[in-house]
C-alpha cells in the first residue's frame, strides 16, 4: 500500500499543520504541484495537491474543493506565505464542509521537500512490496516442486485468506479449506461455465459481504486447464496480485506438458499395447542401454537432455536408454556421479537383452569405478555362445568340491584372474602370498586338478563366470 495521508502529515521535517480532519486511510500515490484553479484534468486520483493559492479568492474556492473531492484527490496542501499570509478562512471552511484533508505547509519547506518525502515513501513502498512479492514466489515454487495441493496451501498462507483450484468443469481439486471452497465452488458455478468457454485465458474480480474473490484461468493457450480461485477479506493489493500471477505461472507449468513428455507417453501405452515403438520421443534404433551406479546424482548429471530415457531401478541404479551415437557422450556425463557399464548397440525390441549387457559391464566397472562397456569385457565372445543350462551345470559340477567356502573360492577367483601369478592375486585379495598359496593347494586338492595347466584355469575361468550370475544370463565377467 502507498504511504497515508496521515503518515505523510506526521512527517516532522515537513512542518505540516492539519487545518481539517486528517483521514487515516487515505493513500497517497503523488504529490502535484498545481496553480490552476481547475487541475483536475491533470489528475488521475489520490494526489496531494500543493498551491500557492495564486489563483484562488474567496468567491471560487467552494467549486474548487468540490472538483477535487469528486477528482478523489487525497488533500490539498496550501503554502502560506507566499500570496497568502494565511490559509484562506473561506478554504478552510469548504474543505471542512465537503471532507476534504487540508495540510498548511508553511513558508520555509518548499514543495519539491514534500515531493521528495513522498517518493522516498513510495520507493521504500515499493521496495518492501517487491521483497515480499520475492519471498513469496520463493516460498511457492518450494511449494509448487511438491505438487499442486501444497501450492494452494502456501498461496492462503501468504494472502492471509481461502484458495482453490478447480478443474474446468468446476470440480475442486485443491483447496486450503474444503468446505468453504465447496461452498463458494458452487457459488462461482455460473460464472466459472462462462469462463470454461471462452477461448483464451480467463480471469474474473467479484465482491460480496463475506470477502472479495479474484479467479484466474490456468493455461497458456486454448480453453483454461483449470481455475485459481483466491479469496480475502479486503481487495488485493498490487503486491498479492503479483503473487497471485506467480502461483497461476507455477500451476500452468505443471498442467501445460510439453509436447515429447505427451509423445512419450503415448509411445509407452503403445508398448503397452503391443504396438512396435516409435514416435519423436523414442530414440531412433539402435540404441545402448547404460546401468549407472550413481542414483538420483545421474538424474542430476544427464539434466533434461531429450535424447534420454532414464528408469530407476529397484536396486539403486539407473538405467538409461540412449542412441548409440550419443551414448560415449552421455556415459561421460553419467560417470561424473559413479561407476557406468554400457551395452552393445541393440533395436528397440530388444532392450532387455541390452540391460542385462549393461549390468554386467557395470558390475566390472564397479571394481574399478570406472565407465566399460559390455564389449570391454574379456570373454564375452565365447561366454556369449554357451548354452546357459549346459553351462550352469558344467560350473556347479566343476565347482561342488569347494562346497560354500566362499574365501576358497574368492581365492581361486583372484588367482585364476592373476593367470596364476600368486603374487599379484595376494595383493588384490589384501592378504600375505603364503596365506594364498595355502588356500590354492587346498583348492587343487579339493578340484583334484593342477590349477598350473592352462587349459585347467581356462575352464576353472567359465565356471567361475558362469556362476558369478547366479541365475542370470552367461556373460559376467569372469574376474
Amino acid at each position: 500500500m502507498p504511504p497515508t495521508l496521515a503518515a505523510v502529515a506526521a512527517l516532522p521535517q515537513l512542518g505540516l499543520r492539519a487545518l481539517t480532519e486528517v483521514r487515516t486511510d487515505l493513500p497517497v500515490r503523488w504529490v502535484a504541484v498545481s496553480e490552476l484553479e481547475d487541475p483536475t484534468p491533470f489528475l488521475e486520483g489520490g494526489e496531494l495537491v500543493l498551491t500557492t493559492g495564486m489563483r484562488l479568492s474567496p468567491d471560487n474556492v467552494v467549486p474548487y474543493v468540490s472538483r477535487l473531492v469528486e477528482r478523489g484527490v487525497a488533500g490539498l496542501g496550501f503554502a502560506v506565505g507566499v500570496i497568502h499570509p494565511v490559509t484562506l478562512p473561506d478554504l478552510v471552511d469548504a474543505a471542512r464542509d465537503q471532507g476534504l484533508t487540508l495540510l498548511e505547509v508553511p513558508q520555509p519547506v518548499p514543495f519539491i521537500a514534500i515531493g521528495k518525502a513522498v517518493s522516498r515513501l513510495l520507493a521504500a513502498e515499493w521496495y518492501e512490496d517487491d521483497t515480499r512479492a520475492f519471498q513469496a514466489q520463493r516460498e511457492l515454487t518450494r511449494a509448487a516442486l511438491r505438487g499442486p495441493g501444497p501450492l494452494v496451501a502456501r498461496l492462503a498462507r501468504e494472502l492471509d485468506g481461502w484458495t482453490m483450484l478447480l478443474d474446468p468443469s468446476g470440480e475442486v481439486r485443491h483447496a486450503s479449506d474444503l468446505a468453504r471452497a465447496r461452498r463458494r465452488a458452487a457459488e462461482l458455478a455460473p460464472d466459472l461455465a462462462r469462463l470454461a468457454r471462452e477461448t483464451r485465458t480467463a480471469s474474473i474480480t467479484l465482491s460480496d459481504k463475506d470477502d472479495h474473490v479474484v479467479v484466474q484461468g490456468v493455461g497458456v493457450s486454448g480453453r483454461p486447464r483449470a481455475f485459481l480461485a483466491v479469496g480475502t477479506a479486503e481487495r488485493l493489493p498490487r503486491v498479492a496480485h503479483t503473487i497471485v500471477g506467480s502461483a497461476v505461472a507455477l500451476l500452468t507449468l505443471q498442467s501445460e506438458s510439453p509436447r515429447t513428455t505427451r509423445d512419450l507417453r503415448s509411445a509407452l501405452a503403445g508398448l503397452l499395447l503391443g504396438l512396435p515403438p516409435g514416435g519423436p520421443a523414442f530414440p531412433a534404433s539402435p540404441v545402448r542401454v547404460l546401468a549407472c551406479a550413481g542414483g538420483a546424482a545421474v538424474l542430476d548429471a544427464l539434466g533434461d537432455d531429450d535424447q534420454c530415457l532414464p528408469v530407476p531401478l529397484p536396486d539403486g541404479t539407473i538405467a538409461v536408454i540412449v542412441p548409440a551415437g550419443a551414448a560415449e557422450r552421455l556415459m561421460a556425463l553419467a560417470h561424473q556421479s559413479g561407476p557406468v557399464g554400457a551395452s552393445d548397440p541393440a533395436g528397440l525390441d530388444s532392450l532387455g537383452h541390452a540391460l542385462r549387457q549393461a549390468r554386467q559391464a557395470l558390475a566390472a566397472a564397479r571394481r574399478h569405478r570406472a565407465a566399460l562397456r559390455y564389449s570391454d569385457l574379456p570373454g564375452q565372445g565365447l561366454l556369449g555362445i554357451l548354452d546357459p543350462a549346459l553351462a550352469q551345470g558344467f560350473a556347479e559340477t566343476l565347482l561342488a568340491p569347494l562346497g560354500a567356502d566362499e574365501t576358497l573360492v574368492a581365492s581361486l577367483r583372484a588367482y585364476i584372474a592373476a593367470n596364476g601369478q600368486g603374487e599379484t592375486a595376494a595383493r588384490a585379495l589384501g592378504v600375505h602370498r603364503h596365506t594364498l598359496r595355502a588356500r590354492i593347494q587346498k583348492a587343487a586338492r579339493l578340484l583334484g586338478r593342477d590349477l598350473d595347466e592352462p587349459a585347467v584355469r581356462a575352464e576353472l575361468w567359465i565356471a567361475l563366470a558362469v556362476t558369478a550370475n547366479g541365475a542370470g544370463p552367461i556373460g559376467h565377467p569372469g574376474h
